[in-house]
């Protein structure tokens, strides 16, 4: 079996914003969190600027994950990655980080930023499995994400860090 992945057209739009659902779960669950944000909206994550790269499962081809990176002023930032539970721990969210990773860098990119949760282990514990190292908010859109961390309450269920990877 391999693995399809592929750039999210809007056609692809519900499965993104489903994605996302089940993966927030995960989020949910672990926190005891009765509220949560809505996830995203598909339609603008899709068509913004950046890049969204759509993970087809090889076993019957359905969407099971996606990676969405995002050009915040020139700056690529790694602003989602999910992967539908039912197919978790199989690789898929480090072959769509990859993936991202190399998209980056054939659109010129430098580095890539993100945002996440330092003691949960499928976050900042995963992604510096992947080269990502704790790095500290620099440009205006990195402050600002920490000030909508706070804002939308995420930063109550656990230190939030940034992490950055040179590519």
């Amino acid at each position: 079996m391999s693995v399809t992945i592929r750039p999210a057209s809007a056609s692809d739009a519900e499965h993104v914003a489903s994605i996302e659902r089940d993966a927030d779960v995960l989020l949910t669950d672990s926190f005891g969190a009765s509220e949560w944000p809505p996830a995203g909206d598909a339609v603008e994550r899709i068509g913004g600027p950046g890049f969204v790269l759509l993970l087809e499962d090889p076993s019957d081809d359905s969407p099971a994950g996606f990676v969405h990176v995002l050009d915040a002023d020139g700056h690529a930032h790694l602003e989602q990655l999910s992967v539908r539970p039912a197919v978790g721990r199989r690789g898929f969210g480090r072959l769509l980080v990859t993936a991202a990773l190399d998209e980056a860098r054939a659109r010129g990119y430098t580095r890539v930023t993100l945002r996440t949760y330092a003691d949960v282990p499928w976050n900042a514990p995963f992604y510096a499995s992947c080269g990502f190292l704790e790095s500290i908010p620099e440009t205006a859109f990195q402050l600002r994400l920490v000030d909508t961390e706070a804002a939308i309450g995420i930063d109550r269920y656990g230190r939030r860090v940034q992490m950055t990877i040179e590519l």
